[in-house]
């Protein structure tokens, strides 16, 4: 973050926070300054309504030939910004692309203007800096050329032909399911349909299909259909057909119950059914699926199997299914059938999910290619990017700024509007920086770690990305968004809108709509804690907060899958406190929409950097067991966290435990015979920071604190290290705590591991290779 990071995680009391960069400010500035002025190139005038055109021209130069576009402005004012779309002739390719940004996409072509000829003045042209190509093959005029999206040559859109008559497919008392042939594109290909009635659209489908519901029985309606392209232009109207619907006292017959409801497949969002088939003194119209007794799904008469789809992983489902006539008569219900859903990391496998800080491309110069080079990456199944934080005014998801932290962590407004699209999506990163070895140019509208994002998931196709919202310096206002329907439905949009479907606000030239789209599969919500006054200073939270969040994780849950394709994840951080269960969690609910949850294992016991939290005892921070040697009258344990879900009927194949990857630690402890156990000690011991005293990174633990003795405590499973008598004593996890973990987790049938966070691990990413190696 710019300039201060979050650290990660809530202690289990609720006493520390901590983690600054002040030093990054200056960096950050250092940066920025650089890239505003290239920038400036481009500013120019800003962007007009001036209209343009494009031509094309050919010149054979034996061997190859040159195809040149030059883009025109017709109209009185500049316009900054073109982007060129085209498809090669049949046979061509291209081999060399210049005054332009091309990306090649099969035969299709989009070219982007650069950055000395993205400004073209009112009568101008692109001249004398054109885009042109290097083509092979026959030479020929590529064809539908658009620039910004209009026709290169000017002319209005030839919209597409009317579609067929359209023809009623089934009638039932409440509904009719229609059926056309397709209509042909004019000057784009046809994307979807509007069935209208009385001049209103009442429907809309991408098929040449569709069924109106909630209708009148024993009533005339009249439909017609009109097909729109991509660019959205309306044909005509197709002619109409007036169809009745069934009158219910034509038919009181109900059909008889399917038979023989079964399962036939499933996967972690899916379970396939079928069923043998009702009969009717009629005719069957219809099968109901009905999951826990909701409507899920409904098919057609004739068909006698569904698949039900939007479900959520590990979890149980019981099904039935009715048939139902024209006459909407309803049958009895099928016998009942019980499925439980995969979970996400497939049988007999564990998921391994791992924390990437955006601040750590600053002080701890852990880039995402270091995921790569440490070998981490083709570990890893889930990478956690954390954090981005909530608009303090509108209550939505926010982008699109570079504002710090404030260096007091007990500030309530610490995190207030922070955040760092410069790390984001605008840093240009060198090559040394960059996973594929090459600098970004710094004009592309996507850089920073997003771009790293995207070039790491290409070289990994397994692996998938989440964007983390939150953390304990972000979670100030959850609260808020979460406390309404429309405030949830608000929220969770511009989430969505911003991180999956990628329109990132524009800074510092890079970001725009649909400029992130690929970047993230899905969202985890780290909120540190609802109906919990033990969060960072000044974060609001209330009595409603645990119901809030229940209805927020659904309207995440309905959005994400809204948005189509492959299943979105939906995941979150959860604590291992059971009063903070007890207060914002609905473990009864919340899995409904959860994919993952993932326990906090770590940060038991610390001291902090500003000495508020454990300053005077040293202990624990990650065992597995409560240590039977604790003093303290609350004790905390990785097995007590596992068992306050499980014990509460939450299926483990839902849940991770957290591993650090750093250690937290005291100064001045005493021996007291016990290798500084539990012992007295004088604050927070020196941290790899000089403002985040009490943490260092295993690695850097390792490497940079003198005389440390490692000791292993068999009974609680923890590890730890002693300088000696008066010295420092720190608590963390190495190869041995994390082999007897992941054979516990594995022997509990858990879902896998969590990591907070990559970059505390060693180069060659060691304490990653302990944890991969336990979960085989």
């Amino acid at each position: 973050m710019s300039p201060q990071p979050r650290r990660a995680r809530g202690t289990l009391r609720g006493r520390f926070r901590t983690s600054l960069r002040s030093r990054a400010a200056v960096l950050i500035a250092v940066l920025a300054l650089p890239l505003a002025v290239l920038t400036g190139l481009n500013a120019g005038a800003a962007q007009a309504a001036g209209k343009l055109t494009a031509t094309f021209s050919v010149q054979d130069n034996g061997s190859w030939w040159k195809g040149t576009y030059v883009v025109h402005n017709g109209g009185t004012a500049a316009v900054t910004g073109w982007q060129l779309e085209f498809d090669l002739p049949p046979g061509v390719t291209i081999n060399g692309n210049y005054y332009g940004d091309a990306t090649v996409t099969g035969s299709h072509v989009s070219v982007k203007n650069a950055y000395y000829n993205g400004t073209i003045a009112a009568g101008g042209s692109t001249d004398p800096f054109s885009y042109w190509f290097v083509g092979n093959g026959p030479a020929g005029t590529p064809g539908h050329c658009t620039v910004n999206g209009d026709k290169c040559d000017g002319t209005p859109d030839v919209p597409p032909t009317a579609p067929g008559t359209p023809r009623a497919t089934t009638v039932t008392a409440h509904s009719i399911s229609l059926g056309w042939s397709a209509a042909a594109g004019g000057d784009y290909p046809v994307a979807g349909y509007e069935v209208v009635s009385g001049g209103t659209t009442v429907a809309s489908t991408t098929a040449t299909s569709a069924t109106l519901t909630g209708l009148t029985p024993a009533t005339a309606y009249t439909y017609a259909v009109r097909a729109k392209d991509k660019r959205g232009n309306l044909g005509p109207a197709s002619a109409p057909v007036t169809v009745t619907t069934v009158d219910p006292a034509s038919d009181p017959t109900p059909p008889t119950a399917p038979g023989t409801l079964r399962s036939t497949g499933k996967t972690s969002a899916t379970v396939a059914l079928a069923w043998n088939a009702s009969t009717d003194n009629v005719g069957v119209a219809a099968y109901d699926v009905y999951r826990n007794g909701t409507l899920a799904t409904t098919v057609a008469g004739t068909a006698t199997a569904a698949t039900v789809d939007g479900l959520s992983p590990a979890t149980a489902y019981t099904f039935t299914v009715k048939a139902r006539d024209a006459a909407d008569n309803s049958s009895p219900a099928s016998n009942t059938v019980d499925v439980t859903t995969d979970d996400i990391a497939g049988a007999g496998k564990n998921l391994r999910v791992g924390y990437f800080v955006q601040w750590g491309i600053y002080g701890r110069q852990y880039f995402v290619k270091n995921l790569d080079t440490s070998g981490s990456a083709a570990k890893l199944d889930v990478i956690n990017y954390a954090f981005e934080n909530i608009d303090p005014v509108n209550l939505t998801c926010m982008a699109g700024v570079t504002k710090g932290t404030t260096a007091n962590p007990q500030d309530p407004d610490q995190g207030t509007g922070a955040g760092d699209a410069d790390a984001d999506y605008a840093r240009p990163m060198s090559a040394s920086q960059s996973v594929n070895g090459v600098a970004d140019d710094g004009w592309a509208k996507l850089r920073g770690n997003f771009n790293q994002i995207k070039l790491l998931k290409a070289k990994y196709p397994h692996l998938k990305v989440v964007v983390s919202l939150g953390g304990w310096t972000y979670s100030k206002f959850f609260s808020d968004a979460a406390a309404t329907e429309a405030s949830r439905q608000k929220f969770v949009k511009s989430c969505v809108d911003t991180w999956i479907k990628g329109d990132l606000p524009v800074y510092n030239g890079a970001g725009g709509p649909g400029t992130g789209a690929g970047v993230f599969d899905g969202i985890d919500v780290d909120w540190e804690w609802p109906g919990s006054p033990d969060g960072h200073a000044g974060n609001h939270y209330n009595v409603n907060d645990k119901q809030n969040l229940t209805l927020l994780l659904a309207e995440f849950r309905k959005q994400l899958d809204a948005t189509g394709g492959q299943r979105k994840l939906l995941t979150a951080f959860t604590p291992a406190d059971p009063v903070k269960v007890n207060q914002g969690w609905d473990l009864s609910k919340i899995f409904d929409s959860l994919d993952v949850a993932n326990i906090q294992g770590y940060d038991f016991h610390g001291a902090g950097s500003d000495n508020s939290w454990e300053p005077n005892r040293a202990g624990h921070q990650a065992n597995l067991y409560t240590d039977t040697q604790d003093p303290y009258p609350t004790h905390f344990s990785i097995d007590d966290a596992v068992k306050i879900y499980t014990d509460a009927g939450v299926n483990p194949r839902k849940l991770t435990i957290g591993f650090p990857f750093y250690g937290r630690g005291w100064q001045a402890v005493a021996d007291g015979g016990a290798h500084g156990e539990w012992q007295s000690a004088n604050g927070a011991a020196p941290g790899q920071f000089a403002e985040e005293a009490g943490t260092r990174g295993y690695q850097n633990l390792l490497s940079s604190v003198p005389n440390l003795t490692v000791y292993h405590d068999a009974q609680s499973v923890s590890t730890y290290g002693y300088t000696g008598a008066g010295g420092q004593w720190w608590t963390f996890d190495d190869a041995w705590s994390i082999g007897q973990k992941t054979a516990y987790l594995k022997s509990k049938h858990l879902l896998g591991a969590m990591i907070w966070e990559m970059s505390g691990d060693t180069p060659n990413g060691a304490l990653m290779t302990a944890l991969d190696n336990g979960l085989k």
